[in-house]
């Protein structure tokens, strides 16, 4: 098979991404790798939809996500008829092109669904993708799973979400990842609320969501694939982040450790009530971020941390994943 990981940029790609583990794994498999930046599509004639990747071959002898990486941003791309692959897996992050380059995460959008119209296999669904762009998307499942939130631009709102919450709420941007622009308010920093509120709305709407006690020990990043938890010789897909001292924020980007995570019935029970919905939605990659009986984030662009995962447990999540791909959007 021909699989087009498409990506923000390259240069922006790293040894321990997510994408990176799966495009080895899939050249390790005997398929083919191309890589596509968002700025990178074409539409026209001959081809009619296409790309200028760069294009890697399992005989080119990657070992390892270093030498893959070493290669890739050696290899000088070409124009490809989108026609020609198998494939093409979404895993950009819209939040890192927000600023300068707005317009790149909607047309890698508009691109993926005119291919997926061509019959191409795109993961995860481009139409889907564009309702999830932001944290609201959690909204749209079982409410028992999620955490207390209101979504605002207006620091009243806020105040007095604030005190129903005992006060103690967490802020952040409703479009956002890596743990950007996230506060813990409470009494000692009240005085602040507005200004936060201020800060954060200059890209968008706000939410604000209860403060889980279970959140002072970090969360748990689980992966589902089509809507079932990623399994190895018993070992689940997940990793418990650990924030550093004095940090609210459990994301690997600012610093958290990660160690095995325990996953027990309660946290199967939660993504059971998720899964229907995720397959329904064409959500075949997804993170949750799990903290407590609360379902925070559902992540469905590039969830991170599956290298992370494989090193803790000595497991090849990886190739479960390139093996399901392999049997086909009905597996």
């Amino acid at each position: 098979m021909k699989i087009a990981f498409v990506i923000n940029q390259t240069h922006k790609e790293d040894v321990n991404f997510t994408t990176t583990l799966l495009a080895l794994k899939a050249l390790q498999r005997g398929h083919e790798v191309l890589y596509i930046g968002l700025a990178d599509f074409y539409y026209g004639t001959d081809p009619l939809l296409g790309a200028h990747a760069r294009h890697v071959l399992p005989s080119q002898h990657s070992p390892d996500t270093a030498t893959l990486i070493q290669v890739l941003r050696n290899t000088p791309k070409k124009l490809y008829p989108l026609s020609d692959i198998d494939v093409l897996w979404l895993r950009f992050d819209p939040v890192l092109d927000m600023i300068n380059r707005p317009w790149a995460a909607p047309a890698g959008l508009q691109f993926a669904a005119l291919a997926k119209k061509q019959g191409i296999r795109v993961i995860n669904n481009p139409e889907t993708l564009t309702k999830a762009s932001n944290k609201l998307y959690l909204e749209n499942f079982d409410q028992s799973v999620q955490p207390q939130t209101i979504v605002t631009r207006n620091h009243l709102d806020v105040l007095q979400f604030f005190q129903e919450q005992n006060e103690k709420i967490i802020l952040k941007p409703v479009k956002g990842s890596g743990g950007k622009n996230v506060f813990l308010i409470n009494k000692d920093n009240i005085q602040n609320l507005k200004q936060t509120v201020e800060a954060i709305a200059r890209d968008g709407y706000v939410i604000a969501q209860e403060y889980l006690p279970e959140a002072a020990f970090g969360d748990i990043r689980f992966f589902l694939l089509n809507g079932k938890p990623i399994e190895v010789n018993g070992k689940y897909a997940a990793v418990h982040r650990v924030q550093q001292e004095n940090e609210i924020r459990s994301n690997l980007h600012q610093g958290a450790s990660v160690q095995e995570a325990l996953i027990d019935d309660r946290i199967l029970q939660m993504t059971q009530k998720v899964s229907a919905q995720l397959v329904e939605d064409g959500m075949y990659f997804v993170g949750l971020d799990i903290v407590g009986n609360k379902i925070m984030e559902i992540n469905v662009f590039s969830p991170g941390a599956l290298y992370h995962a494989e090193m803790i447990h000595q497991a090849d999540f990886s190739a479960a994943i390139i093996q399901d791909i392999e049997r086909g959007p009905t597996s």
